[in-house]
């Protein structure tokens, strides 16, 4: 069975993920959610769900901040007050991936401090981007993929530099890009899924 990883950065946003969701949901798929701290903490309802429909939550950082401009004390703040939130929804934390997939030299020993696994990607097709359309999404993962490929497509990024409405055309592209991976022999499983099993 040829798997693939299907992961989200940046959400939970209200109706981003919702609509996400609703698209595993029908399609009866598990995908991994890199959840913001803060975002989390604003919409729990998100993460409920989340748990209740059996995604994996894992951590994305507090607020979204890039490594290059945070120090030791900002590091150790975030990543222990992201976890103290999550925690506090229930959530047991065990993987991580840091925003824009860069690291500084805090980065790997608060990963294995809080004992993280560090995961970042293989297929980025800039679905955060102004400018691609549903079809073209949806071609560039199909073209992209292979056996044991992690995608990293975006549900809340407006916040952090993507173009405004982005993630409708992510939303779009799934619904498109799902059924023909389906019939290509892929089955969809969470980050926690593929490394118990790799």
């Amino acid at each position: 069975m040829k798997r693939l990883v299907l992961t989200f950065d940046d959400g939970p946003a209200p109706i981003y993920t919702r609509k996400i969701m609703d698209i595993l949901k029908d399609e009866k798929i598990k995908a991994s959610f890199f959840v913001v701290a803060k975002n989390a903490d604003q919409y729990p309802e998100l993460i409920d769900r989340m748990k209740k429909e059996g995604h994996c939550i894992a951590l994305h950082s507090l607020e979204h901040r890039h490594a290059f401009l945070s120090s030791y004390p900002y590091m150790k703040h975030d990543f222990s007050k992201s976890l103290e939130l999550l925690q506090n929804m229930n959530c047991n934390i065990r993987y991580y991936r840091p925003p824009w997939g860069v690291r500084n030299i805090f980065t790997r020993i608060f990963v294995k401090k809080h004992n993280l696994h560090m995961v970042l990607w293989d297929v980025m097709v800039g679905d955060w981007k102004a400018g691609n359309t549903p079809e073209t999404l949806a071609n560039k993962i199909q073209k992209k993929v292979f056996d044991g490929a992690i995608i990293c497509l975006h549900d809340g990024c407006e916040k952090y530099g993507g173009a405004k409405g982005s993630p409708f055309n992510t939303i779009d592209a799934l619904k498109i890009v799902i059924p023909k991976l389906k019939e290509e022999g892929y089955s969809f499983v969470t980050v926690e899924e593929f490394f118990n099993h790799a």
